[in-house]
């Protein structure tokens, strides 16, 4: 990432706690819609989708000035291959810090969403291995990648916050996976036994097929948006230079 950039590790604190946060939501929302809803699976996706939809709007107003709000080891993978034609997005180095933080911090998510509801931390037993749901997150990580980057290449990055919170909205509902679309919080979500959780089993499968759905992501940017490479630095938002 080019120099004007905030350091790194103000935008690895970022990632951290925004990742740490979206999983906390996600997973907080899950646990009270299990609790409020506990007959009624309808209505518990109801509230764990809006929950997530404002929570994510949210997040990436917060922390998208300082590390361009990935929070998504597919996005941060998509910046580094698209910016290497044009010198922009993160080097390596950055890329790796990234994920680190990004998987810690959806870890530590899902350990603050078990101890906000006095849960203890367990480990999912939740099986979500079919292959309608491996397809899902294929379709899922392939539309948030077009999504995210079409709005850079295009000088609407300011969008980007509604935007995505209203596509992963709408994903957990025509998806049969509820639209993970991200590796580090599937990780993360192996870590809740709840409504939100993913069994252990179920998470390489997952992982891979967001990472085919990024690679799709990445066909369909290149061949509907030539010059996406050049907006790397503007991914999810833009995050400009540092004036302290």
């Amino acid at each position: 990432m080019t120099s004007h950039q905030p350091p790194l590790w103000r935008r690895a604190v970022a990632e951290l706690l925004g990742t740490c946060l979206l999983v906390s939501i996600v997973v907080g929302s899950g646990i009270a819609a299990q609790q409020l809803s506990p007959n009624d699976v309808g209505l518990q996706l109801l509230q764990n989708s809006t929950a997530t939809v404002l929570g994510l709007t949210v997040l990436i107003l917060v922390f998208g000035p300082v590390s361009g709000a990935h929070f998504n080891p597919a996005v941060s993978i998509v910046d580094w291959i698209l910016g290497r034609s044009s010198g922009t997005g993160l080097t390596l180095p950055e890329l790796g810090t990234y994920v680190v933080a990004q998987t810690a911090g959806a870890i530590g998510g899902s350990v603050l969403a078990n101890a906000m509801f006095d849960m203890g931390t367990s480990i999912s037993v939740k099986d979500r291995d079919t292959a309608g749901h491996l397809l899902a997150e294929v379709v899922a990580t392939a539309g948030l990648i077009l999504l995210i980057f079409a709005l850079a290449a295009t000088n609407r990055g300011v969008l980007a916050a509604p935007a995505v919170g209203a596509y992963i909205g709408a994903a957990y509902w025509f998806t049969s996976s509820t639209s993970f679309a991200n590796p580090a919080v599937t990780v993360g979500r192996i870590f809740s036994d709840t409504f939100a959780g993913i069994g252990p089993a179920s998470v390489p499968g997952f992982v891979l097929a967001q990472l085919i759905g990024a690679a799709v992501g990445v066909g369909l940017l290149v061949l509907l948006f030539p010059a996406v490479s050049r907006t790397a630095d503007d991914v999810v938002v833009p995050h400009p230079l540092e004036k302290a």
